[in-house]
C-alpha cells in the first residue's frame, strides 16, 4: 500500500478542563487504550461492590431499621425500577459522551453508601437506596459502551468479558471482606469499607478516565489495522452530521435488539437471585449464617470471573461467538437442574454446593461475555452511533425483569417472609430457653393448666401443687424464660411449618430461573455472528482488502 503513516493531533487538553473534556481526537496507542480499559473495568467493580454489600448483611440491616423481608424486597424492586429509568437517560450518552458520566456517577454512589448507614429510619433508607440505584442504572450502560469503543470486533469478547467481571468480581470482593470481616465489623462498617473503597478509584477515574470523539466512536472498527481508516474518515465527518437522537431509539427499539436484551435478562434470573437472595435462602433453608453464605458464594464468583476472561479469549480466537453461548446455556440449565433438586435435600453438605457453584459460574461465564460482544456487535450492524440507546435498551429490559422477579419472589417462596422475620428470633428462644423447655416437658399436664390462668391469678392450691411437683428451683427457672417461651408459643408454630414448606418453594423458584435459561437458547441465533470459524476468517480477510482498497483511494490525489 502506497500511503504513508497519517499524523495525528493527539494534544491533550490543559488539567483543569480535562476534568470534564475529555474528548481524544484519535484513537489511543496500546498502552493508553488499555489503561482506559482498565480504569472503567475497575469502575464497575466498585460501584457493584457498593450496591452488592447491602445484600450481604441483609438480615442485619433489617434488624437494625425493624423492616419486614416484604419491605427489603420493596428496596429491590423500587431500585431496579429506578434504575430501569436511569438506563433510558443513559442513552442520551451518544450525545453527551460516557466518560463523565462514569466518573461523576462513582463519586456520587460513593458519598451516598458512605451516608446509608446513618439513614435514621427505612423510608430514608429505601430514598438513598433508589438514588444509588439510579446511578447505577446509569453506569450500567455508560461503562459498557466504552468498552465498545476501545475494543474493535476482533478483541470485543475478551473486553466485554473484562467488563462483565465488573458485576462478578465486585460480588466476589462483597462475599470475600464481609466473609472474612463480619466477626468483627458491624453491618455500617461493611458499607463504610466500600465507600471509601470506591473514593479511591473515583480520584483515578478523575484523573485517567478518556473517550473517544464522536467522529472516532460513531464508526465500526474490526480491528485494530483500521485505525488509520477510522481516523482518515473522522477528519471528514462534521459534528452538526450527527443523527437525532429521536432516530436512534426508533433504530434500536426493534425485535433484533429487545429479543436478545430479553433473553439475556430472564437468563440472569439465577444470578440475581443469588445476588440478592442467597444469604437469605441458605439461611431459611440450611441455617447458615451470613459469614458461611457469603463464603459459600465466593466459588461461584470466583469461577464466573475466570470463565469470563477464558471464554471471551476463546471467543475471539475462533472469531465466534453463538457456539460459546450456546454450550454455555445447556451448560447453565443442566447446573440449576441438579441445584432446584437438591434443595430438598437437606442433608446435602457444603462443598458440594462448592463444586456445582464453580459449574455453574464457569458455565454463566462462557455465556455472558460471547453475548455482549455479540449484542454490541448486533447494535453496530444496525448503527454503531447509536451504541450507547442500545445498551440502554438492554439496560432497560434487564433492570424491568429483575424488578419484575423480586417482586415476585416472596410470591412464589411464602415461607420466606416467616422465616426470615422470625426465624432468627425462634432458634434464639429455643437455645436460651433449652433447659426452662426440658422441665415443662416433664410436667405438660401441670404447665398446661397453669397456662389457663392469666399471670398473677393462679389458684393458691395450684401454685402450691407446681411447686410440690416441680420444685422452686426449677419453676424459678421457667418463671425466667416466659418471655423465650412466649416468643416459641406466638412463632414457633409458624417458624417450623415455614421450614418444612420452604424448601420444596424454593426449588420452584429455581425452576423458573432455569426457565429463563431455557428461553434464553433460542435468541442466540437472531444476533450477528458466524457459527463457523472458518468463515468468520474468510469475513475478517474480505473486510482487511476492503480497508486497503479504501485507504489506497484516500492516498491518491484528488
Amino acid at each position: 500500500m502506497s500511503a504513508s503513516p497519517l499524523v495525528v493531533d493527539e494534544t491533550s487538553p490543559g488539567a483543569l478542563s480535562r476534568l470534564w473534556n475529555r474528548d481524544l481526537s484519535a484513537y489511543p496507542r496500546p498502552t493508553a487504550r488499555y489503561a482506559n480499559l482498565a480504569i472503567v473495568v475497575v469502575t464497575t467493580v466498585v460501584l457493584y461492590y457498593l450496591l452488592y454489600v447491602q445484600y450481604a448483611v441483609a438480615t442485619s440491616i433489617m434488624a437494625h431499621y425493624g423492616m419486614t423481608f416484604g419491605y427489603f424486597i420493596m428496596l429491590s424492586v423500587a431500585g431496579n425500577a429506578v434504575g430501569a429509568v436511569a438506563s433510558l437517560v443513559a442513552g442520551l450518552a451518544d450525545r453527551w459522551g460516557r466518560a463523565n458520566m462514569v466518573v461523576y456517577g462513582v463519586l456520587l454512589a460513593a458519598v451516598l453508601v458512605l451516608l446509608l448507614p446513618s439513614a435514621p429510619g427505612r423510608t430514608t433508607y429505601l430514598l438513598m437506596f433508589c438514588a444509588l440505584y439510579f446511578i447505577e442504572g446509569i453506569v450500567l450502560v455508560a461503562t459498557p459502551a466504552l468498552i465498545r469503543d476501545f475494543s474493535p470486533q476482533l478483541g470485543r469478547a475478551t473486553a466485554m468479558g473484562s467488563w462483565t467481571m465488573g458485576p462478578v468480581v465486585g460480588s466476589l470482593v462483597v462475599t470475600t471482606v464481609t466473609s472474612a470481616t463480619l466477626d468483627t465489623s458491624s453491618w455500617q462498617d461493611e458499607l463504610r469499607y466500600a465507600g471509601l473503597t470506591a473514593l479511591v478509584v473515583f480520584l483515578v477515574a478523575l484523573a485517567g478516565l478518556r473517550e473517544l470523539s464522536p467522529r472516532l466512536r460513531d464508526q465500526v472498527m474490526v480491528s485494530l489495522r483500521d485505525r488509520a481508516l477510522v481516523e482518515a474518515r473522522a477528519r471528514g465527518i462534521a459534528a452538526e452530521e450527527q443523527e437525532p437522537t429521536a432516530r436512534h431509539w426508533r433504530q434500536m427499539v426493534r425485535p433484533a435488539v429487545l429479543g436478545p436484551a430479553f433473553a439475556i435478562s430472564v437468563y440472569l434470573l439465577f444470578y440475581y437471585a443469588a445476588v440478592g437472595n442467597l444469604v437469605i435462602y441458605y439461611s431459611a433453608v440450611y441455617g447458615y449464617t451470613e459469614q458461611r453464605a457469603n463464603a459459600l458464594g465466593n466459588w461461584y464468583w470466583a469461577a464466573s470471573a475466570v470463565a469470563l476472561i477464558a471464554g471471551g479469549v476463546l471467543s475471539d480466537r475462533l472469531r465466534v461467538r453463538k457456539p460459546l453461548m450456546v454450550v454455555g446455556g445447556v451448560g447453565s440449565v443442566a447446573c440449576t437442574a441438579v441445584f432446584a433438586a437438591l434443595t430438598t435435600r437437606q442433608d446435602t453438605g457444603y462443598y458440594t454446593f462448592a463444586w456445582l457453584f464453580v459449574a455453574m459460574g464457569l458455565f454463566s461465564g462462557l455465556t455472558y461475555g460471547p453475548w455482549m460482544a455479540a449484542f454490541t456487535e448486533t447494535v453496530e450492524r444496525h448503527n454503531p452511533a447509536a451504541t450507547a440507546t442500545g445498551l440502554a435498551v438492554w439496560g432497560w429490559t434487564l433492570r424491568v425483569v429483575v424488578a419484575v422477579s423480586a417482586a415476585f419472589l416472596p410470591v412464589a417462596v411464602t415461607s420466606v417472609t416467616t422465616v426470615v422475620e422470625h426465624g432468627h428470633e425462634v432458634q434464639a428462644a429455643q437455645k436460651q430457653a433449652g433447659p426452662a423447655l426440658a422441665v415443662v416437658a416433664a410436667h405438660q399436664a401441670l404447665f398446661a393448666e397453669l397456662a389457663t390462668h392469666p399471670p398473677g391469678q393462679v389458684p393458691a392450691d395450684l401454685q402450691a401443687r407446681a411447686v410440690k411437683e416441680v420444685g422452686p428451683a426449677d419453676l424459678a427457672l421457667v418463671q425466667k424464660a416466659q418471655p423465650q417461651l412466649k416468643v416459641l408459643q406466638q412463632y414457633g408454630t409458624k417458624v417450623q411449618k415455614a421450614a418444612d414448606e420452604g424448601p420444596e418453594q424454593w426449588r420452584n423458584w429455581w425452576l423458573v430461573c432455569m426457565g429463563g435459561q431455557i428461553v434464553f437458547l433460542p435468541f442466540a441465533f437472531a444476533m450477528k455472528g458466524r457459527w463457523s470459524p472458518r468463515r468468520a476468517r474468510e469475513d475478517a480477510e474480505a473486510h482487511q482488502r476492503a480497508v486497503d482498497r479504501e485507504m489506497d483511494r484516500l492516498a491518491q490525489p484528488a
